[in-house]
Order: structure tokens, then sequence, then C-alpha cells
């Protein structure tokens, strides 16, 4: 990796997409710091304990720790001391699905009075498209004089430190200067760089999770259509994956939910003047399995005299967040159809009403997987299982 005394503050930076980024430039040698508001965390971080599971990060934030490299900070003035501020903040949609389109530009203008001239601000969350530009014209406001780009994150959770040094980087700026000095910064953790205008970034980001959100909603689709004809979907995408390259990228059915593919998909349509009908017919899809399955359980297994097990509480397998997951709503269905809904997750810390997955598997009269976790894939026992994710091998009828 490249050794670069240039310094970095990553806003946000004890978060799921901040923190792995910083950890990262650090041991790529970058004295870095992660400004946060959660006391909590930079304590936590600072005492060499990650908020949050990540394969791999415990070991970095012990490396970047003692090499000296890293520390994470409440203080607002540790961006003034940076040569380069990476803005990496959560960017959600209200309860009326419109996005927040000022959540970036208020961030950063709550950092004006740390902000200097000749710094470079890049821009990390998903945006609403137009934001890059309505940050700049803030900063002009403000009568500061920076480079800013905005370059996208593209990590999954869990596989930060795998995709942080293999995916290509998007890189864009108004500006040669901007975008060398972002290629630069990026350089650090990956060869392969992608240049582009902002506005072209900002769209890449979102198409990127609203195509993946699609495809999930069309394989979602098929498996109600097929279940609901007293047909396994998964046979039935066997077929149609097996050794034929066209249809490869065919997932499996399964909840579709977490802190970006739904959000991004809403920004766009938000940024289509809400004429995005592919995107909404995706949300409804997969916002309506939850409720297509307690309809189906209801029907074969008569809920209102029983007790429900939800196996898994988090938004995907092997994770412990929860944001946005569809397990919680299953549970807010199956509360109203059942007798009682006992939920366990292995991963999630911040739930106090889970229970142990023995209890759970003991009390229950049918089991529902909410969250593909490895530990479910041979679970034995005699109770009904619904596995919409195939995860035990059986087929997904219901």
């Amino acid at each position: 990796m490249i050794r670069d005394n240039t310094s970095v503050v990553v806003v946000g930076g004890c978060g799921h997409v901040g923190l792995p980024l910083a950890l990262a430039l650090a041991r790529a040698g970058r004295p870095t710091i992660a400004y946060d508001v959660n006391a909590a965390a930079v304590t936590s971080v600072n005492d060499g304990i990650m908020p949050f599971d990540e394969p791999d990060a415990p070991t970095v934030l012990g490396e970047v720790l003692a090499a000296g490299t890293f520390r994470a900070s409440t203080d607002p003035t540790s961006v003034a001391a940076a040569d380069i501020v990476i803005v990496v903040i959560g960017t959600p949609v209200d309860e009326h699905l419109n996005p927040d389109t000022q959540a970036v530009a208020d961030a950063v203008e709550a950092l004006g009075p740390y902000l200097r001239d000749g710094q470079l601000l890049v821009l990390r969350s998903t945006v609403y498209p137009g934001v890059t530009a309505l940050v700049e014209q803030r900063l002009r406001a403000l009568g500061r004089d920076l480079d800013v780009a905005f370059c996208p994150e593209r990590i999954a959770e869990g596989k930060a430190f795998v995709e942080l040094y293999s995916l290509p980087q998007i890189v864009s700026g108004r500006n040669d200067r901007t975008v060398a000095r972002a290629s630069e910064l990026f350089r650090s953790l990956t060869e392969q760089i992608v240049v582009t205008s902002p506005e072209e970034a900002e769209l890449a980001k979102l198409f990127t999770n609203t195509w993946r959100y699609i495809k999930f909603a069309a394989a979602n689709q098929f498996f109600m259509i097929a279940n609901s004809h007293g047909v396994d979907f998964e046979r039935v995408r066997h077929a149609i994956t097996f050794d034929y390259p066209r249809a490869q990228d065919m997932p499996g059915a399964g909840f579709a939910a977490g802190p970006c593919l739904f959000k991004d998909t809403m920004q766009l349509a938000g940024f289509s003047n809400n004429t995005f009908f592919l995107g909404h017919a995706a949300m409804m899809v997969n916002e309506g399995l939850p409720m297509y399955l307690v309809e189906r359980m209801d029907a074969r297994f008569g809920l209102r005299e029983k007790t429900v097990g939800i196996l898994g509480m988090a938004f995907k397998a092997e994770s412990d967040d929860v944001r946005s997951s569809l397990s919680y709503k299953l549970k807010r269905i199956v509360r109203f159809r059942a007798a009682e809904v006992l939920c366990t997750d292995p991963y999630v810390r911040t739930d106090a009403s889970l229970l142990p997955l023995d209890e759970v598997v003991a009390r229950a009269d049918v089991l529902v997987i909410g969250a593909p976790h490895p530990a479910y894939r041979t679970l034995e026992t005699t109770k009904p299982v619904v596995d919409v994710w195939n995860l035990r091998g059986e087929g997904v009828l219901l």
C-alpha cells in the first residue's frame, strides 16, 4: 500500500461505512481520525472494541491503534486539522418515502467553522442527485474554497476488508485537480479508478442499488406466483439457472431490505418526480413479502392459537445490523395474527427482547427464518420451518 502522511478525518467515522474506510486508510499509513457525535461508539473504538460486527475489523483496529495512525474523536476541531475531510452520514427517506435532500449539505454547512480553504472534501454518502452541486453552492456561500469530490461507497457489509481493496473506486470532481487528489487518496486502497462527473457518479450509486432491489423483487414476485399455484419456486429457479449462463444472476427469494436498497430506490423515485413505476412496483413486492408469508402460514397452520418463532432479526445473514430489517415487519404482522411471537438472533445485541434459540424452538409451534444465518441450516427440529430462502435445502413451497 501507498504510505502517505496526508491527514484524513472521516465524519461519521464510527458507523458501518465510515469506520472500515477510516481503518483501511490508517492501515495504509495515512494519519486518520474517525470523527463522530456518538460518544459511546468513539469510546468503544478507542478502547479497541468494534461497535458492530465486521470481519477482520477488530484485528485492523488493534493494528492501527498500536501504530498510532488512527484514533476516534468527538471533537469537531479535528476537521480543521485534516488535509482531507470525508463525509459519511446517513441519507434517510421520511415516513412518506420522500428523500432528505438536505441532510448531507446541512452536515457540511454545520462543519463550516472547521473547514478551511485548500482541503479536499470527499462526499461518500449515497446522495440524491444534485447534492454534490448543492454542497458546492453552500461552501461558496460560506466563503470556503475547497475541492469537492463525490466518491460513492461500494462495499457490502461484512466484506469491507475485501472489497475496499478489490473493487474499482468511482471518483468524480469538477476539475482535474479535484479528481487527481481524490484518485491519489483511493489509490491507497485500490489501483482501479473510474472517473466520472459528479452527476454521473451520483446516479451510478443509485442505479447500482436500485438494480439489485429490482432483481430481488422479480425473484420474490416469481416466488409468490409459483407458490400460489402449488409450485416450488426454488425447483423452477434451479431448472432455469442450471448450466445456463444467461440466467445466472437470478437470485432466490427472500427479504430485500437493509439501510440501502429500499432507501436508494425511493431516492431515485423522488428524483424522477415519482414516475419511476418500476421502482415503486419493486418496493410493493419486496415490502409485501412478509404479509404474503403470514397469509400463507395462517392458511396452512391456523395461527390464531399458535406461537410463531422468528429465527433471525438482522437484515441479512451473518450481520448484527437490524436497520430496516423486514424481520421486524414480519414480527408486527405475526403479532396481529398469532397467539404469541418469539424472536431470536445470534448476532444482534441491541434488542433486549430477543430470546435464546433453544427457547424459541422449544416454545414455538411454527418457525420462520427471517435472516438466513448459517446456524439455522442444520437446526434439528420436528417443528414446521418456513424457509423462503431455501437455506435448509428443503425447497420454498409454503
